[in-house]
């Protein structure tokens, strides 16, 4: 991930456009120079030619990788549609019960299964049980709606992830960009302020809207996805909401979707990380790769 560095020498700025190599195990720093005392549309313009310049996510698979992921791909798209419901509910079930139990929800995976397709009502907490329920309302949402991801998409979203599962004082924040600053447990560093959820958010949306057809869907998917929890763009359910609008731009480009399990939770929280913190995505993408590899059920 490429971002930009501000250097400051005798009352002048200077910019850099960062990227950060991954060899072995050690990670390098590429620098482009942007220009000095840049004003904000003459940085977003340097930036796009930085970013080509670094051949930023472009050559991030190897040619292996390349190969396995159309292999998966085609025979994902020759599946036969006969069992498609069967298909669906499993999956259904499985990604409705890690997502929530990333989150800390204690539903078991068959529990999950039973309410959502049997109305079997666990004795769990109100709360709880509606994460379950508007999971699968909001995965029914990315599986029928013809719009591609949008603002008014991730608002929908997160509407639906988080109906009647805050505290009173906390719901009026439903369906909106955040108006608090939010802090993650374990991490040293910030998501953005408040007020700048909004034009981050816009600037994240213009991005992928300019690059949903030049880059290999699990690299889009995965920097969408960094992007979007780095952002942090929910009072509460970013996570939720980050995994469903990552399986929706693999589903939207003919690629099975991806459960990621609550037992491998560590795993991705420090790919998430060092993609955060290191500017590195490769081990978030290779993550994704290896869960796509041994998915059981390709849905």
């Amino acid at each position: 991930m490429a971002y930009t560095e501000i250097k400051e020498k005798d009352k002048k700025r200077y910019f850099y456009r960062v990227k950060s190599i991954r060899k072995g195990k050690k990670v390098s720093k590429k620098r482009v120079y942007l220009g000095r005392d840049l004003n904000k549309k003459e940085l977003l313009v340097k930036e796009e030619s930085a970013d080509k310049e670094l051949g930023l996510l472009s050559h991030l698979l190897s040619s292996e990788e390349e190969k396995e992921l159309k292999i998966i791909q085609e025979n994902y798209k020759k599946q036969p549609k006969g069992n498609l419901e069967n298909k669906y509910e499993a999956f259904c079930s499985l990604f409705s019960y890690d997502s929530t139990n990333i989150e800390g929800n204690t539903l078991t995976l068959q529990e999950t299964a039973q309410l959502l397709f049997e109305n079997i009502t666990p004795k769990r907490s109100l709360r709880e049980i509606n994460e379950v329920i508007n999971h699968k309302e909001a995965f029914d949402l990315i599986l029928k709606t013809n719009k591609n991801i949008s603002e008014d998409l991730i608002l929908e979203l997160h509407s639906i992830v988080a109906k009647n599962t805050l505290k009173e004082e906390l719901r009026s924040q439903i369906g909106r960009y955040r108006e608090l600053q939010v802090y993650i447990r374990g991490t040293t560093w910030l998501p953005v302020k408040p007020q700048e959820v909004k034009k981050e958010m816009k600037n994240l949306l213009s991005w992928y809207t300019k690059n949903k057809t030049k880059i290999n869907p699990i690299v889009l998917a995965a920097y969408f996805h960094i992007a979007f929890e780095t952002i942090h763009p929910f009072i509460d359910g970013n996570g939720r909401v980050g995994r469903l609008l990552l399986n929706f731009i693999l589903h939207n480009n003919n690629f099975p979707m991806i459960n990621i399990p609550h037992k491998e939770k560590h795993v991705y929280y420090q790919a998430l990380e060092t993609a955060q913190i290191k500017g590195d995505i490769y081990p978030f993408v290779k993550f994704l790769i290896k869960l796509l590899k041994e998915d059981k059920i390709r849905f």
